[in-house]
């Protein structure tokens, strides 16, 4: 009897281990979150899928302006082995619905109610004719400037809330010895702070026609100007040594004590917290001048690749539940620096940038003054053609603004 029991439980584990072999399968993803806090993020979703039998294969890329490459996807995909998910944004991931490419995730968002926890601005980027063909994971706002505020004491400045107010405190900065704003000088970079700048001067509705409408008019109009000058007019206040330096070494000047202010989205703020855990940092977050109601928005997304075979099917599906999952969100967003996208995420544990950025999520979405950020809103050809017009005039004086309008104009009409 003692044998045959034995015999039992030997045959129910051998059973739940063949069940396991049959749905457990590889997910490889095709991301640029390898180092730092990035890499601390990912790991939690890494966690996740191996805690259920799959197996997670990294294809990681130096990351540019866009994330990754382009080509390098393609390939893979006309060579019939695309990667079972890849971190792109909006704009691309229409681009590869449009062209098949795309795996269908109706039943898992349907389980998961997707429609009911993601704000809608954000499910209807994830669909493509209506069916989800991809899965967001956070929401970064880009509209942030943060400010060591032990460097503002000594400078004797306010916390700026305008342009006016932003340029006193950069003087003061300045003259006290520090590197007022802090500025890596990448062309990514350089388009980052224009659209901040863009945004506090010209208002919801100027950027939404300027970067959302492509509208002509609006782009080589007077307010446009006036955003070009008040984004050159910030120069000089920059380490102009700086050119293409990282945004982290940018940002880890902040943290310590060389410079007193950064324009950057909050996946930097995990620096400053752990500058502010070691005591050699006491920093803030506010809005950038001119734009304490609105909200700049970008979201880290996973467009899911059509593969084959029903393992790696159910790790692709298991993937995109997991990555909506209430425990998951907490802990990958703690990790980097963003804000849940699934609403209704308790945020206990998070900072106060944190919660201050879901409250202002929430009320420029009912204020109509939340706008995506171009990489959420443009075409790639398009940002990227944008993208080397305004860097180039950041870089080069001789350059004017005009011109550098029509070059935005040009820009918007490309196909």
């Amino acid at each position: 009897m003692h044998a045959m029991k034995v015999f039992a439980t030997a045959f129910a584990l051998v059973t739940a281990w063949c069940a396991t072999a049959v749905h457990a399968g590889e997910l490889e993803v095709l991301h640029f979150w390898d180092v730092g806090s990035d890499a601390r993020a990912v790991d939690v979703l890494k966690t996740t899928l191996r805690r259920q039998g799959h197996t997670w294969k990294d294809f990681t890329v130096a990351a540019d302006a866009n994330g990754f490459p382009i080509f390098l996807l393609r390939s893979r995909v006309q060579s019939g082995n695309p990667p079972a998910a890849a971190q792109v944004k909006a704009p691309v991931i229409q681009q590869w619905a449009r062209e098949g490419a795309l795996a269908n995730l109706d039943a898992t968002a349907r389980a998961g109610e997707w429609d009911a926890v993601l704000p809608k601005v954000i499910s209807d980027a994830m669909k493509y004719h209506g069916s989800y063909v991809a899965v967001p994971v956070n929401i970064h706002r880009i509209n942030w400037l943060w400010i060591n505020t032990r460097i503002l004491k000594r400078a004797n400045a306010p916390v700026p809330a305008t342009w006016d107010e932003f340029f006193a405190a950069a003087d003061a900065m300045k003259r006290a010895g520090y590197i007022a704003v802090t500025h890596g000088g990448q062309p990514w970079q350089d388009f980052l702070l224009f659209e901040n700048v863009a945004l506090g001067v010209g208002g919801p509705d100027f950027y939404r026609k300027a970067f959302v409408a492509l509208d002509a008019g609006v782009l080589a109009g007077p307010v446009m100007e006036q955003v070009l000058q008040t984004f050159r007019r910030i120069k000089p206040y920059t380490d102009v040594a700086a050119m293409g330096r990282d945004w982290n070494v940018a940002a880890s000047r902040l943290a310590n004590g060389e410079a007193g202010m950064q324009f950057m989205g909050d996946w930097a703020k995990p620096i400053f917290l752990a500058a502010q855990r070691g005591g050699s940092l006491e920093f803030t977050c506010v809005p950038v001048p001119g734009a304490a109601k609105a909200f700049t928005y970008t979201v880290d997304s996973f467009a899911l690749f059509k593969v084959s075979g029903p393992a790696k099917i159910k790790a692709q599906q298991d993937f995109a539940a997991d990555v909506l999952a209430p425990g998951v969100q907490e802990e990958f967003n703690l990790v980097k620096g963003s804000i849940p996208v699934r609403q209704g995420v308790d945020l206990t544990r998070f900072d106060r940038c944190a919660k201050q950025s879901a409250a202002a999520f929430d009320a420029a979405t009912r204020g109509g003054t939340l706008v995506p950020s171009v990489s959420m809103a443009m075409p790639p050809a398009v940002e990227d053609a944008m993208r080397e017009a305004v860097s180039a005039y950041w870089h080069d004086d001789r350059i004017t603004a005009r011109a550098t309008m029509q070059s935005l104009v040009a820009a918007a009409r490309h196909p």
